[in-house]
């Protein structure tokens, strides 16, 4: 963690812990134990919502099956607190994991819904069950006693302030961990994801255990401390407060779920105090000018982009001086606030703040650029040599309704050689290699790697037997670092488990230190060191190309699969790139070359193979195969020479 950061997080923590000490009036205590706890469930939805990028609107019924738990435990079978509130986190991660086994297998608007409904589900079974739940009366529970104490309303806000800090701990080490490489890789790009070796249903499902846990905790608290349930708490308008939250205070950073949850609990009741609405009103024109000056300062931002921004909290400021009651208009000004958050301030306030002062998230996860450089010699592990072939396809068919994209097609790709696999456009070479990969299962035929059938097989199971790939079209994830996309590439060397990672144990430790240095020596086998702590999305095209590699070869394949490695490069990029894939071949790595670039594919290729229209019409040395009427008249349009 950064000096700085965590400096100030520690003097935040502070002044959080001082409140009762300066109020002892218990609705401000009640106010910011309220916001705190709200912190600790959006520290968890912004796992689910801003690293793996799915939408959950079933939060809301999850915070209330920790609270629910709580409740019936105390009552029903008069459970301690010390009992209580681990039972919750765990009750709580299995409803998650019964919500997320089947509602993850769908994206997008259908897993808003999914979720939503379980939400709903959750509020009736609460309301139905009054066996259990009392039903709609609700259920009362006192502050809690440990050890014969019994907590007052301030005692009980510093329990939460532990809790708070725990969470925030937990949750930092999880996200800068090989988990939280995972999370954030399955929002960059799935396909590459399970490509990397990280199963992307198993992940997000395992995103949101993790979260679900974390509602489960803040449920349990928020029970104790408004001390009564009932099931309309627990609403659909909650669960779409809480993803607001997020949205406007920025994912991806703990400080803006902090922001997002001071937001909904206190921006609704400042609205209702037209003096308070003043203040924020003018406080946040006065914000954004200043942020709008210093952004143009340092030329992250123009006047055309702030205009809008700027002229809209300065009407918002002389509105409110304008009003003389704000009742009949706080829905409709909380509403606007949002959608101008919205829609101007996308990456969040904090998002926001970070692009003006030139910053980014991955600011705090700068590493030492000497790391790994003296492991030259280990950089590709070598894999075992001979004449006999690494991967055999036979009659392998690829049939998307009518269309034979790949048509009886048979390869024998022998250990350590370059083999090309060229064609026109449309040929079948890339529908080849996601066969080959698993993103696609052949419609007939087999394909053997390594004596065993890749057929039917996963593709995070593919990739972990020692098939690594690049993509066409570049499967980065642009958010991460070229370092971090590395060590996604090396996400199965680590056997630490979630326990190990929140403890911080030496064999989480060691596991990350490794995979630092291995990252680091890969990314000076491409030449990319010196850009190890740079966002991929920023690198050169010809860079992320060449990160590209380097994060397959973190799989320690024995065949490394190459799709258009020289697309778009420049002479020099490309004269780079020919020089690593020999590095490469000499390391004892397989590789099978698609490639446009003819000169690039006759100078270094052992073999080479010629779709064309899904079907092999040649094959053989690539003077022969240059001298190949068939794919002279196919591919090469011109006269062998």
């Amino acid at each position: 963690m950064n000096r700085k950061y965590f400096i100030a997080s520690v003097l935040g923590f502070i002044a959080l812990c001082l409140v009762p000490v300066f109020t002892h009036n218990p609705y401000y205590i009640h106010l910011v134990e309220t916001i705190m706890i709200y912190a600790i469930l959006l520290f968890g939805l912004d796992i689910v919502v801003g690293y793996t990028g799915q939408v959950s609107l079933g939060h809301a019924g999850l915070f209330g099956i920790g609270a629910y738990t709580a409740g019936v435990l105390f009552l029903k079978v008069g459970a301690p607190f010390w009992v209580i509130l681990p039972a919750s986190i765990v009750v709580t991660g299995i409803f998650g994991a019964i919500l997320a086994l089947p509602a993850l297998r769908v994206s997008g608007p259908y897993l808003a819904m999914v979720t939503m409904a379980f939400g709903t589900i959750i509020q009736i079974l609460i309301n139905e069950m009054t066996f259990l739940t009392e039903g709609p009366m609700g259920l009362k529970i006192p502050k809690p006693t440990v050890a014969g104490y019994k907590f007052t309303e301030e005692s009980f806000y510093w329990v939460v302030c532990v809790m708070l800090a725990l969470s925030l701990l937990v949750v930092h080490r999880v996200l800068r961990s090989q988990l939280g490489r995972a999370f954030e890789a399955l929002r960059g790009s799935p396909v590459a994801s399970d490509c990397m070796g990280v199963s992307v249903y198993r992940y997000k499902v395992y995103a949101f255990v993790i979260s679900a846990g974390f509602a489960g905790l803040a449920g349990c608290l928020y029970a104790y401390s408004e001390q009564y349930i009932s099931p309309n708490t627990y609403n659909n308008e909650l669960t779409v407060m809480f993803l607001l939250a997020i949205i406007m205070g920025g994912r991806k950073t703990r400080l803006g779920a902090m922001l997002g949850a001071t937001i909904i609990v206190l921006l609704p009741k400042l609205l209702d105090d037209l003096e308070a609405f003043r203040m924020v009103a003018s406080g946040l024109a006065v914000l954004m000018l200043v942020g709008a000056v210093i952004g143009i300062a340092r030329h992250r931002t123009t006047w055309q982009t702030m205009f809008v921004p700027v002229v809209g909290t300065a009407a918002l400021t002389a509105f409110s001086f304008w009003l003389d009651n704000i009742t009949d208009w706080r829905l409709s000004i909380f509403g606007l606030m949002i959608l101008f958050v919205v829609y101007y301030l996308q990456d969040g306030i904090v998002g926001f703040a970070r692009s003006l002062m030139g910053k980014t998230a991955n600011s705090d996860n700068v590493i030492d650029l000497t790391a790994g450089q003296n492991q030259q010699g280990a950089l590709v592990r070598a894999t075992e040599n001979g004449d006999g072939d690494l991967l055999v396809a036979n009659q392998v068919l690829m049939q998307f309704g009518g269309l034979k994209a790949i048509n009886q097609v048979d390869l024998k790709i022998k250990r350590g050689t370059i083999h090309g696999l060229i064609g026109p456009n449309g040929s079948g070479k890339s529908t080849m290699m996601n066969v080959l990969t698993g993103i696609y299962v052949p419609t007939a035929g087999d394909i053997a790697f390594a004596g065993r059938s890749v057929v039917g097989r996963t593709s995070s199971d593919i990739a972990l037997s020692g098939i690594a790939r690049t993509f066409q079209n570049v499967q980065l994830f642009g958010e991460m670092t070229a370092l971090q996309n590395v060590q996604v590439g090396l996400h199965h060397t680590f056997k630490s488990n979630f326990l190990d990672v929140a403890l911080h144990t030496p064999r989480y430790s060691k596991e990350e230190q490794a995979a630092t240095e291995r990252g680091m020596s890969l990314l000076h086998f491409v030449g990319l060191a010196q850009l190890a702590n740079e966002e991929a999305r920023n690198l050169p095209y010809g860079k992320q190309r060449l990160l590209e590699i380097a994060r397959a070869l973190a799989l320690d394949p024995q065949l490394l699969l190459l799709d258009e490695p020289a697309a778009g490069l420049t002479a020099p990029d490309i004269k780079e790139l020919v020089q690593i894939i020999r590095k490469i071949r000499d390391h004892g790595i397989t590789v099978i070359l698609i490639e446009h670039h003819m000169d690039v594919v006759m100078s270094i290729c052992d073999t080479v193979s010629v779709l064309d229209f899904g079907q092999k019409i040649a094959e053989g040395q690539p003077a022969e195969v240059q001298a190949n009427e068939k794919v002279i008249e196919a591919y090469l349009g011109g006269t062998a020479t």
